[in-house]
């Protein structure tokens, strides 16, 4: 179904090709997962088959991709639309209409459907994708995963023969997750559709796939085989990849129940051998100083009461993992927390800066960047400048900062990204990385995060956590609005977790997430009853060692 036959991408003239060379086949009705680290080329490998590579990002593209038997140099991505259906990283930018409904038809219309035929589709779509209640809402009025939902529902009703997926389910949480790839399982199994996608949330993913493409990197040749055999040598894995490469498992574990039906002598030799897992770590002294206390918060947009009785206090050193459905509130929560929308009731005050605490809506910017920082979910919201160089120089200036300061917190966080690129070039992952640097550079006292992990590889979320940690040991808060579980595991001590605009569940956050089926992380759905949250707590018990985890000494300033 989909033919590269020695493919070479490069966008600079003499530069070194950003994806190839890559000579291989998918076969009708498999689904390939493309895995890689941020910047390997995953989504231009993608473009090259749904023909926005070349034709729409410019570049170079030597060799042929064939879809369907097309060649994507002689047809352009119009050319290609019946067969294919693409859904890129912002969802956004994909949409053309107004509406839920509208955009489910558009395609169909474009492709002149009967108007039965149409409607049939929206119908079924609707009630696949859990949309139906949002048919008639306007799309910018969506919350990030709903927005996906429609993304990935808009590419389904024209029943196209190959999907191109780029980060599917990187907005979505974990129950509508899991929806959306069991609708893709259908697909490929039911109905013979060719499914190529890349995610960097492999723990949702790998079981699924048919075959892995793992895209090591530049200059290096990829690798297409079998799941177990490529996450076998892949530098980026799940944790229940890493689980059974700690304990030597052959062949590797790629799901939850795969695991679980080997981990009895392991459960028995942590309950027997090993004490229990170090907690996060514990908030620094200045833990009774409320950088953040919100107060019965009710926030009304559209006239619909989207917050209602939120009562949360942070304090220094805590970093607060906020969780919940597509919906429940959590950006508008954070968007209040910066001013961005007036409270309709209750209170919202920051402190941690000189003087008494303020009101977000009622401070200047300028007075309000030195109390808090909010990276959002588009991280073009905060980038402005031509290129990376002229971010972080902007950054520094913004934040009173010593030049190099925002330079060197990108470095950390992607070693890779360079100076002269322009934010739009750069990949969802690495922009997101530049926006962390930009705010991360003013140091706030109360740092707030909507999906920090979106687009960022293992190593990026590793190297992400320890930026946390550090904030956290030097008297920081962090509020982290996230769908990533084995984030919250990794660094919240604390888990948030929002339903319907309300405060369901506050508490520590190896509590409330073993508690949950849906926001557990791996090694605990594997490891249960035991307290058990990473594959490094596993590692150092094992070890004999204290788990990591600890504050390094110092902070980010």
């Amino acid at each position: 179904m989909i033919r590269f036959s020695e493919v070479l991408v490069t966008y600079e003239d003499g530069g070194p090709p950003v994806v190839g060379p890559v000579d291989l086949t998918v076969p009708e009705g498999e689904l390939c997962l493309v895995v890689g680290g941020s910047g390997t080329g995953k989504s231009t490998l993608l473009g090259t088959v749904s023909g926005l590579v070349p034709h729409f990002t410019g570049g170079t593209l030597r060799g042929r991709v064939e879809v369907a038997g097309r060649d994507t140099r002689t047809h352009r991505p119009r050319d290609l639309a019946d067969v294919v259906g693409t859904v890129g990283q912002d969802p956004l930018g994909h949409f053309v209409t107004d509406t839920v409904e509208d955009e489910l038809a558009y395609g169909m219309e474009s492709l002149g459907l009967p108007p039965a035929t149409m409607r049939r589709r929206v119908e079924e779509t609707l009630d696949l994708l859990g949309l139906a209640e949002l048919r008639d809402r306007p799309l910018a009025a969506l919350s990030g995963g709903q927005q996906q939902r429609v993304a990935i529902g808009s590419v389904l009703t024209p029943h196209p023969r190959v999907l191109v997926l780029d980060e599917p389910t990187s907005a979505l949480d974990p129950a509508a997750a899991e929806e959306v790839l069991a609708v893709l399982h259908r697909l490929v199994h039911d109905l013979g559709t060719t499914v190529l996608m890349a995610e960097h949330r492999l723990e949702r993913v790998v079981h699924h796939a048919d075959r892995i493409l793992l895209l090591p990197g530049p200059g290096q040749a990829p690798v297409l085989g079998e799941p177990a055999e490529v996450m076998a040598r892949s530098a980026v894995h799940p944790p229940v990849v890493g689980l059974g490469r700690l304990v030597g498992w052959d062949p590797l574990p790629l799901s939850v129940r795969d695991a679980r039906r080997r981990a009895a002598p392991l459960r028995e030799r942590l309950a027997t051998h090993a004490s229990a897992p170090t907690p996060a770590p514990a908030p620094a002294p200045l833990a009774a100083v409320p950088l953040l206390a919100v107060r019965r918060l009710a926030v009304r947009r559209d006239r619909v009461e989207v917050l209602r009785g939120v009562s949360l206090t942070v304090t220094a050193g805590e970093t607060v993992a906020l969780m919940g459905r597509n919906g429940a509130g959590k950006s508008t929560l954070l968007r209040t927390l910066v001013g961005m929308h007036a409270p309709a009731g209750g209170s919202v005050e920051l402190g941690g800066g000189e003087g008494a605490p303020v009101v977000p809506h009622r401070t200047g910017p300028g007075r309000l960047l030195r109390r808090v920082g909010l990276v959002p979910q588009d991280p073009r919201d905060v980038l402005f400048e031509e290129t990376v160089r002229g971010e972080c120089a902007a950054a520094d200036a913004d934040a009173g900062a010593a030049p190099g300061t925002c330079r060197a917190l990108v470095t950390r966080l992607l070693p890779e990204v360079p100076d002269a690129a322009h934010p739009r070039d750069l990949s969802e992952g690495q922009r997101l990385a530049l926006a962390l640097a930009v705010i991360l550079t003013a140091a706030p006292p109360v740092l707030l995060l909507d999906e920090p992990t979106r687009g960022l590889d293992y190593g990026a979320k590793a190297r992400l956590a320890g930026v946390v940690r550090e904030l956290s040991a030097a008297g920081h808060c962090a509020v982290l609005a996230t769908h990533d579980v084995e984030l919250a595991a990794e660094v919240a001590h604390r888990t948030v977790v929002l339903a319907d605009g309300e405060v369901v569940a506050d508490g520590p956050t190896a509590e409330v997430v073993t508690a949950s089926p849906s926001f557990a992380p791996q090694v605990a759905k594997v490891l249960a009853p035991g307290p058990w949250l990473t594959v490094a707590q596993v590692g150092a018990a094992l070890n004999g060692g204290a788990a990591p985890g600890a504050p390094a000494p110092g902070g980010v300033r």
